[in-house]
């Protein structure tokens, strides 16, 4: 997407005889000023809609704030710019600590309108809500769209035996600037009463946990989650071969463990030589630390068990995924060493042991383009479809629950993965329907746009009404395709879930 410059303006004033006077900044222009609890920001107008960038809503987590929960923002005199991101939160070799910034897109004219709050994926490691332009979503669908940044990697998820907060900080971020929402959404149009918290993968799993956690009771009023339900999981092997079994979360315990060891690593005794380390000394431990704690104040129990316990807040759901979820996974796998049937059935086997027989008879590599077309189906199904499904009827038994399967199987194809892999609904294929993305460059076709006219139609009518289509039944979920209208899909006939949820 493209990044706003800086608003940068002056006058020169003249006179005979008269030495130049200083350069003056012009006055911020009034009807793109915005009044935040910590002072007033100026942003920038476009056609139809403004802009506010780079806002704080929390301190710097830096130095002694480095792995403590966010803590308020000290107030500025005069009108602060907002015209430019803030920084990125560190990832890779690029990133700020100080990064907890948000980013403010409003309709002209816009007066109580319903807020969405976005939460960016990026496996808890990478992404930044900057790289989310909502403009079409805010214009189209009339409402205000917050998109958020949040730490991130051993920043965000690192934990030590006796630190509060251990494990959760980018999860306590999300929390912090879902206040600043609530405190400060009238002064850009929005109506603080009407909040609709969403994301995709990891900040659809971010939205999961906010819905099982007991501080954001009374946070957000909707949920959307977008291919990152509370029960994914994945057996050891299939999500990519050297991942064992898991899931998104790990135990307290784990991460203070992993905390404790990297803590001899790098020569400290305590969390306060840990904290003075420079960002450099951390860089190659970025990784280690990239699922949110339970077990903790904050996340009391593993976000699945919290579903199944029926401990979590009774808002309306928007839930879904797409149809050939982890195709671009294996498409990059495929690329480093070809699935021949051979490895198929050797993969089969390092899954499900015992079962591996059962799960080629229902997947069986001839039915499908390939046999990495077969992996990746079976990956789908297993770790993402089904126990979407299974979510879906949990949080149906207490709240109402809208469901969708995205299946645009022409969907443009990522850029920089593999050409000639039929990657059909992959994983985020559907963002560059509702978003202008940085790094996924889409051209829809008319078909296309109409599709996705009708998606940001239907996630705005959610975050308006709370109904954007008849309610979750069962196994039905709304097929989101070009020129499909309002068919429907049965999840658990598409995606052999019957084989799968056996034993949920």
């Amino acid at each position: 997407m493209s990044r706003f410059s800086a608003l940068l303006a002056g006058a020169l004033l003249t006179a005979l005889a008269l030495p130049a006077a200083p350069a003056q900044a012009a006055a911020p222009d009034p009807d793109v000023v915005a009044a935040t609890d910590a002072g007033p920001v100026h942003g920038s107008a476009h056609d139809g809609y403004r802009t506010f960038q780079g806002i704080p809503y929390a301190a710097p987590p830096t130095g002694d704030l480095r792995w403590r929960d966010p803590q308020p923002v000290t107030p500025w005199s005069g009108v602060r710019e907002a015209t430019a991101p803030g920084n990125r939160c560190p990832q890779g070799t690029t990133g700020d600590e100080d990064c907890l910034y948000l980013n403010v897109t409003a309709p002209a004219g816009a007066e109580r309108r319903p807020v969405v709050v976005w939460l960016h994926g990026g496996s808890f490691t990478g992404g930044a809500g900057s790289d989310y332009d909502p403009h079409r979503m805010a214009v189209d669908g009339d409402v205000v769209v917050v998109t958020v940044n949040y730490r991130l990697g051993i920043y965000g998820y690192f934990g030590y035996p006796g630190l509060a907060g251990s494990g959760d900080f980018g999860l306590a971020d999300q929390q912090a600037a879902l206040r600043w929402v609530r405190r400060n959404a009238a002064a850009f149009g929005g109506d603080p009463a009407n909040v609709t918290l969403a994301g995709q993968s990891a900040g659809g799993m971010s939205v999961c946990s906010q819905l099982t956690s007991p501080s954001a009771e009374g946070l957000f009023d909707k949920a959307i989650i977008q291919s990152g339900s509370c029960l994914i999981d994945y057996p050891k092997a299939l999500f990519w071969p050297t991942i064992p079994a898991g899931s998104p979360w790990t135990g307290r315990t784990a991460v203070e463990t992993a905390g404790s060891g990297l803590g001899t690593t790098l020569g400290c005794a305590d969390i306060a030589c840990l904290r003075g380390k420079p960002a450099a000394e951390l860089a190659g431990h970025l990784g280690e630390f990239a699922k949110p704690a339970y077990d903790t104040p904050l996340l009391p129990a593993e976000p699945a068990q919290a579903l199944r316990d029926g401990r979590f807040h009774r808002v309306p759901v928007l839930q879904g995924g797409n149809r050939d979820e982890h195709r671009s996974f294996v498409a990059v796998l495929d690329k480093m060493q070809p699935i021949t049937e051979q490895r198929y059935h050797d993969l089969l086997a390092q899954s499900f042991g015992a079962q591996a027989d059962a799960v080629a008879e229902r997947y069986p590599a001839s039915d499908y383009p390939s046999p990495a077309v077969a992996w990746a189906t079976v990956a789908t199904d297993r770790i993402w479809s089904c126990p979407t499904l299974q979510s879906d009827r949990l949080l149906a038994r207490h709240t109402p629950v809208y469901t969708y399967e995205f299946a645009d199987r022409g969907a443009p194809a990522p850029p920089g993965l593999p050409a000639g892999f039929p990657y059909g609904a992959y994983h985020a294929s559907e963002l560059p329907y509702l978003f202008d993305v940085a790094g996924l460059p889409a051209t829809l076709d008319p078909g296309q746009q109409r599709l996705a006219d009708r998606m940001i139609h239907s996630w705005t009518r959610f975050a308006t009404t709370g109904h954007p289509w008849s309610r979750f039944d069962d196994g039905e979920a709304r097929s989101l395709a070009p020129g499909e209208g309002a068919r429907t899909v049965d999840l658990e006939d598409e995606h052999n879930c019957d084989l799968w949820l056996q034993d949920s």
